[in-house]
């Protein structure tokens, strides 16, 4: 059984992720927890949201735990007021960018941070050997709503952090109609931001469709027609952040984590002047970074991993292409809203626009192709001729080239990823390779 992906439990609300199943991995998660601990839970604005709420809440107090009820939420959010508020777990419910008929359940410990992976597989073991604690009517969970008040510790918190270092410029924000709705706009006016909100209703049928950080297509219009100084695009949960300079260029977290790490080592603050990404950032990011003397470690996909190696290694700064930003000094995980904060705080303090602070990232042409399966690939290794083709490929490309393919950890798809100088070349070598998965596809179903 393999419940948990890459960021929780996730799949289609109803069908695949159903009242049953949350409602399991509550109680699962109950015994990891221990009768009368306290769990937050937050929600963004999806639609089945409220009622996965109500069946994680029901198999919590069904197994003595407490539920402490905070809404609609940032997933940033619920990590810092986990502790805040003195419950000992989190469950975000969210499926972040995917679209908005699918939904997830993510566990996270006390101090906001992914469950590790062997408490997941406990829970999973649990649910798949239907060993559940006998519960006893004696010990159920009490139910306390705080959705209009503990939002507000977070708001402050983010105010403090930032109050005098951002500049009054004119931005564009998308909110994706998702739980960025509750905080940015508020965050950003209170700091003397003008902001110009887009997609701003919390409307959950509509969450990240043709809109936020997985299409800010719509933002860059926008920006270029109003002539705004940026715009800021998140995704459905608020852990990521995509933005875009005057000229239209869409900056994604590799481009954002570059501005970011070099503000930072000019300062003097840059611990061990390295910083974290995965394997699918880009090498210009890379090369780039690396005439400005600051080394980059890679980490396999998931914002989990980029998580646990800057704990490891005392690192303060980490970044998944996609967006998510971990930012160690005020956050513990992925932070959108504090992602844009620090970004507009750099641009005030170098004094240059944000096309200025990203000019020196010369990308690489790169190529990712998503091809659908019946169910993730684990063992895409097994294609006949793939690792053959994937080694023909690497050694063609060289030092200024990569192959990467791996199984999405959120959606049924093989992401085929190739990477160089040459656009044509990478194309040629995507082509290829998509095509001999395919045909192992076609072969299997006949």
């Amino acid at each position: 059984m393999s419940l948990f992906g890459t960021d929780g439990a996730r799949g289609i609300a109803n069908t695949e992720l159903t009242i049953d199943l949350a409602v399991n991995i509550a109680r699962a998660a109950a015994e990891s927890l221990g009768s009368g601990s306290r769990v937050l839970i937050g929600r963004d604005t999806r639609t089945s949201g409220a009622m996965l709420e109500a069946a994680l809440t029901a198999g919590f107090t069904s197994s003595g735990v407490d539920a402490l009820i905070v809404g609609i939420v940032p997933t940033p959010a619920l990590a810092y007021l986990i502790n805040k508020m003195g419950a000992q777990a989190g469950v975000m419910i969210s499926a972040s960018h995917n679209p908005p008929r699918y939904n997830g359940i993510k566990l996270l410990d006390h101090q906001g941070r992914k469950w590790p992976i062997e408490q997941e597989e406990l829970v999973e073991h649990v649910i798949a050997t239907g060993r559940f604690q006998a519960v006893r009517d004696t010990h159920i969970g009490q139910v306390y709503h705080y959705e209009t008040t503990a939002l507000s510790h977070y708001v402050r918190y983010l105010e403090s952090l930032f109050a005098g270092l951002i500049p009054a410029l004119r931005v564009g924000l998308d909110l994706g109609h998702g739980a960025a709705t509750a905080t940015a706009q508020t965050v950003l006016r209170s700091l003397g931001v003008h902001a110009h909100p887009l997609f701003s209703e919390p409307e959950g049928s509509l969450i990240n469709v043709h809109c936020g950080a997985t299409e800010p297509s719509v933002l860059r219009e926008q920006v270029l027609i109003h002539q705004w100084d940026l715009g800021l695009a998140f995704d459905g949960d608020a852990d990521r952040l995509i933005a875009v300079d005057h000229t239209g260029h869409i900056v994604d977290g590799d481009e954002i984590l570059y501005v970011l790490a070099t503000g930072m080592k000019q300062q003097g603050s840059l611990a061990h002047n390295k910083v974290v990404a995965t394997v699918m950032s880009n090498l210009g990011l890379e090369r780039a970074l690396e005439k400005e003397g600051i080394q980059l470690e890679r980490t396999p996909v998931g914002d989990r991993w980029v998580a646990n190696l800057m704990r490891e290694r005392n690192f303060i700064l980490g970044v998944e292409q996609s967006g998510h930003v971990i930012l160690a000094r005020y956050a513990s995980t992925g932070d959108g809203l504090i992602t844009a904060l620090a970004l507009l705080a750099e641009i005030r303090r170098r004094d240059l626009p944000l096309a200025e602070l990203v000019r020196p990232v010369e990308r690489y042409p790169q190529l990712l192709r998503n091809v659908k399966v019946d169910k993730t690939m684990a063992e895409w290794e097994s294609i006949p001729g793939l690792a053959a083709l994937v080694k023909e490929a690497e050694d063609s490309l060289g030092r200024d080239g990569r192959v990467f393919i791996r199984p999405s950890g959120t959606e049924p798809l093989l992401r085929i990823m190739v990477e160089g100088l040459n656009s044509s070349e990478i194309e040629k070598w995507a082509d290829r390779l998509e095509s001999v998965v395919q045909n192992a596809l076609e072969s299997a179903k006949a």
